[in-house]
């Protein structure tokens, strides 16, 4: 679904990314993983062409996006869904209108379609008759979940979820994991999980690629990652899973 190759970004004198190549299979659940400040963010900016590489190649769904000009990559960034670390709700918004929000922004559809499916989005995600809440009214895994209708009222064919259990307790972990696992399954989507979170990955991954100063240093299956021999990745794996 996404194949970055020779990928290289530079900051001033940093350079951030220093030629990463990850390949995400389309139709599973890749998670990235690694420390604060290896380029877990750069790299999902690039994904989603927010940013563009000095050097390398990015194709998504078949599209070279270093290619395509601003103009033309809407289309390109319609194909994606995102659910932010902290939901990202609007405060003075209830919740069926920042669910409707991009409907109403990137569509033409009269208000019976767009709260038609609003409404199909929400009961999928167990959120029927929440229309009216406020954000401040909701829990922290109820906001995770308004915040995913709203990621895929455009039905996208990736989602994008930024560290989603950081900050939560086991219990809301486990539940935000097995939201991420009945979406990937109810939406035949391609998901791609920004982490740190050790248990969490080996909960949801279907693949999972580590970035380490910069660069993939290893990509692969969950029991890959168990049995792996790199020292780095290993010491991150069980310092993660002993946390």
């Amino acid at each position: 679904m996404i194949q970055m190759t020779d990928l290289i970004k530079g900051f001033g004198d940093t350079e951030v990314l220093r030629g990463v190549t990850l390949h995400v299979p389309r139709g599973g659940i890749t998670v990235i993983i690694g420390g604060s400040g290896h380029g877990k963010s750069v790299l999902v900016k690039h994904m989603i062409g927010l940013l563009r590489p000095d050097a390398g190649s990015i194709v998504v769904d078949g599209d070279e996006i270093t290619k395509i000009p601003e103009r033309d990559m809407l289309r390109v960034r319609r194909k994606f869904g995102m659910l932010f670390q902290s939901a990202a709700l609007f405060d003075s918004m209830n919740v069926y209108e920042n669910v409707s929000f991009a409907l109403n922004e990137h569509t033409r559809l009269p208000e019976a379609e767009i709260r038609e499916r609003v409404h199909a989005k929400l009961a999928l995600l167990g959120l029927h008759g929440l229309d009216e809440k406020s954000p401040s009214e909701l829990s922290g895994g109820m906001k995770k979940r308004v915040g995913l209708a709203r990621a895929i009222v455009l039905d996208p064919s990736i989602i994008i979820y930024d560290e989603p259990t950081t900050g939560l307790d086991p219990i809301m972990s486990e539940n935000v994991d097995q939201m991420i696992v009945d979406a990937q399954e109810k939406l035949s989507v391609t998901s791609v999980v920004i982490s740190h979170d050790m248990p969490s990955t080996f909960r949801i991954a279907t693949h999972i690629a580590m970035i380490h100063e910069g660069r993939i240093i290893q990509e692969g299956s969950p029991d890959e990652f168990r049995r792996t021999d790199n020292p780095i990745v290993k010491r991150f794996v069980e310092l993660g899973l002993s946390a």
